[in-house]
């Protein structure tokens, strides 16, 4: 394809002759549209006789003709005669004739098979090779276009920029100097046959999609003729076109410029009159203004300064007897802008100052949006930091007079000798002080009502000037698109006129003074260099300079409702600045609450200093949490956002009461276990009630009965779910104090995590100091015992048991109250379990290590003699049956007999053993027949044990093999 550059040669002719033909017959000169017309045009001269154009550029531009749909069939019947057909091929002599019987043995070999295939066919169906084609030269043809590097694909690729130039043809591959003339001419050429090959890439995408859109462009080749048939018509009708538009202009165009001009001079005249009008009424201002300011009337002073200062820029600019009004209006401009700030700041003392039993949410609402408006019309927007400042001064304010009220009701404080006002509040009692934090709270809520109300007044009037600016913005766009339409139909007016030869003068006179003193206003502040006109001029000011219609105006727009009514001038703030203002007005309701959050705190710090929060207990302390919380909740609801210094001094005060919780009972518990004797103790009923509060695995302390209480005697154990628990008084103690743990969750939430770290330090503490004086055996030097029996083992076992059992309630207790990215600490409770596990596991040993050198004891001096049962036996009998009565009522029965079977395999060890050192062997001798009437003896005593009956011993493996 890259060589169709050098095709065939075109004709030369003239532009002239190709475009402009003569005019002939038009029967003769419309010929028939053939259906796909020859790549190259065909000799004008004769249709019949053929010429080089009639040939094909080269093969493949013959076998790929995109005018074909299909190759075609006859092609070789066409150039070859019509005796080039198909023939029949008539059957060899040679060759046997094969019928359907021969094929038999095979299609039996091949039946198993071809089911297989055409299952798997089903399973996986193939392809579309048509598609899988298309798709493969749709890939190939992107493929290469991507070798074509992207400069050349940029819409603004031009050669004739210098980076573009560089970039295509490098310097460096034309550079002949330094003896490099061979290679650069090498890499020069390299380079001519690189642009070449991206010329061959493109030209062949091109040509196919050509080839998509062949009969599209050959259709357009046929209608060429016709088309400039076209543009001839159209050249004479443009020409006459003018010709008449000039006789027109001649005729019927001079005489009218006359009275145009005429007219042109009434209206300059008109406005001159019109002029000197609006000079009267502006040397009327100061005095007007002067009048407005008298009646605090800022708004109406204001649009009458900007109006005048308007007038003055635009329409009586460089007139001299009003050089120095404008300067004069700038100070008389600066001056209201101070009155206006200090009327504000009087506003705001007055609104929060008043007393907050008033039930009045917003003070003089009038006033307040007559002061925003004219704040906001000067740019003004510092008053928002008035209104802080004032809010701060307020809330100590409120805080103060509270203390007064409540001290001054206390006859027990003296105040001549105690003067200081902190030092007054700080001799309160707690319910007195906890009514004055409740009081100080209330007067906070009513504060930031009154606040969100004023706010909100601010915040409509922002919001109506933002509105006000866009609909100003959508209005001028309108009346653009207006004048723009205006002006069109006025040009198609008087080409009407001047076809039914109507006067030109009575034309313009009527669309001036009609539509467009209408619209003078509109244009006069969407375009601020226009000239109004001479009506408009007159009766804006005088509509400004009177006081009473701006008196009504600014009384009936008083209200938010009624904000754009008083909207009705350029505010000088962008959209941008009014949304930051916006934003600036609901980030001073969250400082409002902030405020009043750090009042509250340096409150509670004032009351602190002596430490009397610390020494609050848990009810006082929950009561005062509470309506810390229910304060924090309600400032969040009116302001929208939650402060965090009330909140924070909140929790560092519940860490500080958690801190002292948790001490006080880990020294209760410290003491307690220092003075446990570790003896099974009763279980009064009201900590099996404690227990039996605990049901489906939510934690509660059972309420206490009002009035009196039958009796009830105390129970030798705990029953939890069926099972029954021997335990000491310790455990007791330590189950109550945990259920106070888990109490204080649900009443301070926020201690949640503090309260979890504190719960499992209790809980280990009690792990290891239990292990210490029972497995430890310190209980002998604290409290005195004389020994650790197995029955204090035991009954310490039992009691971890009991605790193991309630960690898993415990942990879901917590659980039930953590946010999900702190569940990781509840791997306390895991770490916690395995210990206990761990030390039960260790009183087991222990138990079963008493034993363990009993037998070694014992057994070591074992003589296979008579009389049977043996004194060894005997004594290990008894043994084992003290060692039973003693565990026994404090572990369950599975706990004994897997005790007992530890014990029966350290048993079993050291007879073997001995056994063995006695050289006493299974041979059916008469020591054999002693040492089986010993171990029957042992075996029937241990089975004869309560719960041990159908414990297997297997006492069979006490001997060894026979030698």
């Amino acid at each position: 394809m890259a060589s169709s550059h050098s095709s065939s040669p075109v004709p030369q002719g003239s532009s002239r002759d190709v475009f402009f033909k003569k005019e002939v017959d038009p029967t003769k000169h419309i010929r028939p549209v053939q259906s796909l017309p020859d790549v190259c045009p065909k000799e004008p001269t004769d249709q019949h006789r053929w010429t080089i154009y009639h040939s094909k550029v080269n093969l493949p531009a013959a076998l790929n003709d995109p005018r074909l749909a299909k190759r075609e069939s006859d092609f070789f019947t066409k150039t070859w005669g019509l005796d080039f057909v198909d023939t029949e091929v008539i059957p060899s002599f040679y060759l046997p004739q094969i019928s359907k019987e021969h094929f038999t043995v095979y299609q039996q070999e091949i039946s198993q098979k071809e089911k297989t295939h055409e299952r798997c066919k089903n399973i996986c169906p193939p392809k579309d090779t048509f598609d899988r084609t298309l798709l493969h030269t749709h890939d190939k043809s992107r493929t290469d276009l991507e070798q074509v590097p992207k400069i050349f694909m940029k819409p603004d690729f031009a050669l004739d920029d210098s980076l573009t130039f560089n970039s295509v043809l490098p310097w460096s591959h034309f550079n002949t100097a330094g003896g490099k003339g061979n290679r650069d001419a090498a890499s020069s050429k390299l380079l001519q046959e690189k642009l070449s090959h991206y010329l061959d890439i493109v030209e062949v995408n091109i040509a196919h999609q050509i080839s998509l859109r062949s009969e599209a462009f050959f259709h357009a080749m046929t209608s060429q003729h016709e088309l400039q048939d076209y543009l001839k018509k159209t050249s004479q009708a443009v020409k006459m076109l003018r010709d008449k538009i000039a006789q027109i202009d001649k005729v019927m165009c001079e005489g009218s410029l006359h009275i145009l001009r005429l007219a042109l001079t009434r209206n300059n005249c008109v406005k001159v009159y019109n002029k000197l009008k609006l000079m009267a009424t502006v040397h009327q201002t100061q005095p007007t203004v002067q009048v407005l300011l008298s009646t605090s009337e800022f708004v109406g002073a204001l649009d009458l300064i900007a109006t005048t200062q308007e007038v003055l820029q635009q329409e009586l600019q460089g007139i001299h007897s009003f050089r120095h009004l404008g300067s004069q209006l700038c100070e008389l401009e600066k001056l209201i802008d101070k009155m206006m700030i200090a009327e504000f700041s009087t506003y705001s003392h007055s609104d929060l100052n008043r007393p907050l039993d008033d039930d009045c949410q917003i003070l003089e609402e009038e006033r307040l949006v007559s002061l925003v408006f004219g704040l906001l019309k000067q740019r003004k927007l510092n008053f928002l930091e008035i209104y802080s400042e004032e809010m701060i001064i307020t809330a100590k304010n409120i805080i103060k007079q509270c203390v007064i009220n409540k001290v001054s009701q206390i006859e027990d404080i003296d105040t001549d000798v105690i003067v200081k006002l902190a030092d007054q509040m700080r001799m309160l009692n707690f319910p007195q002080w906890f009514d004055l934090l409740k009081d100080i709270f209330s007067k906070f809520t009513i504060f930031l009502q009154r606040v969100k109300a004023t706010l909100n007044i601010i915040h409509s009037v922002v919001l109506s000037v933002l509105d006000k600016n866009r609909r100003t913005r959508e209005l001028e766009e309108i009346s653009q698109q207006k004048n723009a339409a205006k002006d069109n139909s006025l040009d198609t007016e008087v080409a009407y006129l001047i076809h039914e030869g109507l006067f030109i003068s009575d034309a313009f006179n009527e669309s001036e003074l009609t539509p467009i003193a209408i619209d003078t206003t509109s244009q006069r502040n969407a375009s601020p260099n226009s000239e109004p006109c001479s009506s408009d001029s007159v009766s804006e000011p005088e509509c400004t300079t009177d006081s009473s219609s701006s008196k009504e105006q600014t009384s009936s727009s008083a209200t938010p409702g009624c904000v754009d009514m008083m909207v009705n001038e350029d505010m000088k703030l962008t959209d941008l600045e009014l949304e930051k203002l916006a934003n600036n007005i609901q980030e001073l309701l969250y400082s409002a609450s902030d405020i009043c959050h750090d009042r509250a705190v340096k409150f509670l710090m004032s009351r602190a200093k002596d430490g009397f929060l610390e020494k609050l207990n848990s009810t006082e302390f929950i009561t005062l949490s509470r309506l810390m919380e229910t304060f924090i909740l309600d400032t969040e609801h009116i302001c929208g956002r939650k402060s965090m210094s009330l909140l924070g001094a909140l929790q560092s005060q519940a860490n500080k009461f958690v801190n002292r919780f948790h001490e006080e009972r880990k020294t209760k518990l410290s003491l307690l276990l220092d003075n446990e004797r570790w003896k099974q103790a009763d279980v009064p009923a009201e900590f099996q009630d404690l227990v039996d509060s605990i049901s489906d695995g939510k934690i509660a302390l059972p309420e206490k009965k009002s009035g009196v209480t039958e009796e009830r005697k105390p129970a030798e154990v705990l029953i939890v779910e069926g099972q029954q628990y021997a335990v000491v008084g310790t455990v007791l103690l330590l189950i109550r104090i945990i259920l106070e743990y888990c109490q204080c969750v649900d009443n301070i939430p926020s201690v949640t995590t503090d309260m979890l770290t504190r719960l499992s330090d209790l809980l280990k503490y009690f792990n290891s100091r239990s292990c210490q004086l029972v497995l430890g055996a310190g209980a002998l030097q604290v409290v005195g015992l004389k020994t650790i029996t197995t029955k204090n083992l035991a009954l310490s076992s039992r009691c971890l048991q009991l605790i193991v059992h309630y960690i898993p309630v415990i942990r879901a207790h917590f659980e039930a109250r953590l946010q999900p990215k702190q569940y990781s600490m509840l791997r306390h409770f895991d770490h916690i379990t395995k210990d206990y596990h761990d030390h039960i596991a260790e009183i087991s040993a222990k138990l079963v290590a008493i034993m363990d050198s009993l037998f070694d004891k014992l057994l070591s001096k074992y003589e296979v003699k008579a009389p049977v049962p043996s004194a060894c036996f005997r004594n290990i009998c008894k043994q084992m049956a003290k060692m039973h009565e003693a565990i026994f009522d404090l572990l369950p029965e599975e706990q004994t007999q897997m005790l007992f079977l530890r014990i029966n395999a350290s048993y079993k060890l050291h007879l073997k053993k001995q056994l063995s050192h006695l050289n006493v062997i299974n041979d059916g001798g008469p020591q054999n027949g002693l040492v089986t009437a010993d171990v029957a003896f042992y075996t029937g005593n241990l089975q004869a044990l309560k719960g041990l009956k159908d414990l297997d011993l297997n006492m069979s493996e006490i001997w060894e093999q026979k030698r």
